[in-house]
């Protein structure tokens, strides 16, 4: 059995200066191949199940599903709550086998967030699992827009909290189709000289894969989430599957054309991550 903690994978990452993929999944055929992308690779994974993933599967399904795909993989893998918004939401999560919780309380004030963070905290680590927390929002492309995060306060929100890993806000935006961005490095440097906790970049997407590779082996930075260019695959994958014969009705026969390219396309998203490459 391979399921580990966030904390599990962090630690070494922060220590070895590489970054492991949270991938945001939504249903049985990504997560999936992610974790057959993390075998090929050789890398730990974190999956995650956001918002729009609950939505669709009862969270005590898609803990689950996680588990079952961890115990049989010959890597770590994370079972990961991903913006989690209530203490109740992530409860339910650690109650249905989850070993990461994510509290986002990014959008309230400084003490508040604390506050609030550090319950969640408290109860993930009486339950021996780990909890990541979000001080500075992160917006989203087309919606609402990011406040970058005071290194004076992720160093505050850190200490107090006792998070194991904070999500910060640095120019990274939730649901960028494009990698024309970039982070803004200075501000990580600020943050990362205040605080030692592994930090977390949400919308990984949109950051270019050069930039991802640096700041893995360079900084503090052991996540990465990435979503939106591997949900941009899978639909690329359906379509071909879909188009290839207009008469074919079968879910499961075209669903099955999308493993390959998903698992492709994640060992290139893994590569990105600088795992098991030190600086020096």
């Amino acid at each position: 059995m391979t399921l580990a903690t966030l904390s599990d994978v962090l630690q070494p990452a922060l220590a070895g200066r590489y970054a492991v993929a949270g991938l945001v999944t939504l249903g049985w055929e990504d997560m999936r191949a992610f974790v057959a992308a993390a075998e090929a690779t050789g890398c730990p994974v974190i999956l995650q199940a956001g918002p729009s993933c609950r939505a669709h599967t009862p969270l005590p399904v898609l803990g689950k599903m996680f588990r079952h795909l961890a115990e049989n993989a010959s890597v770590p893998v994370v079972a990961h709550l991903d913006h989690g918004y209530t203490f109740d939401e992530c409860r339910e999560a650690l109650e249905a086998g989850f070993t990461s919780l994510m509290y986002d309380g990014s959008r309230a004030p400084l003490a508040q967030n604390i506050e609030e963070t550090a319950r969640i905290v408290e109860m993930a680590h009486a339950a021996g699992i780990s909890c990541e927390g979000e001080i500075g929002f992160v917006g989203y492309a087309d919606g609402e827009s990011s406040a970058g995060t005071n290194p004076d306060e992720a160093a505050q929100f850190a200490r107090e909290t006792r998070v194991d890993a904070m999500a910060i806000s640095v120019g990274n935006v939730h649901l960028q189709q494009d990698k024309q961005g970039g982070l803004d490095e200075n501000r990580i440097n600020a943050i990362q000289s205040l605080t030692d906790v592994p930090l977390v970049i949400h919308g990984g997407s949109g950051v270019p894969v050069a930039q991802r590779t640096a700041l893995a082996r360079g900084t503090n930075i052991c996540k990465f989430n990435i979503g939106t260019e591997l949900r941009m695959a899978f639909g690329d994958a359906m379509r071909t599957a879909v188009n290839a014969d207009a008469a074919r009705f079968d879910r499961v026969s075209i669903l099955k054309e999308t493993h390959d390219p998903m698992v492709a396309a994640t060992c290139s998203v893994l590569a990105g991550m600088g795992h098991g490459v030190s600086e020096a």
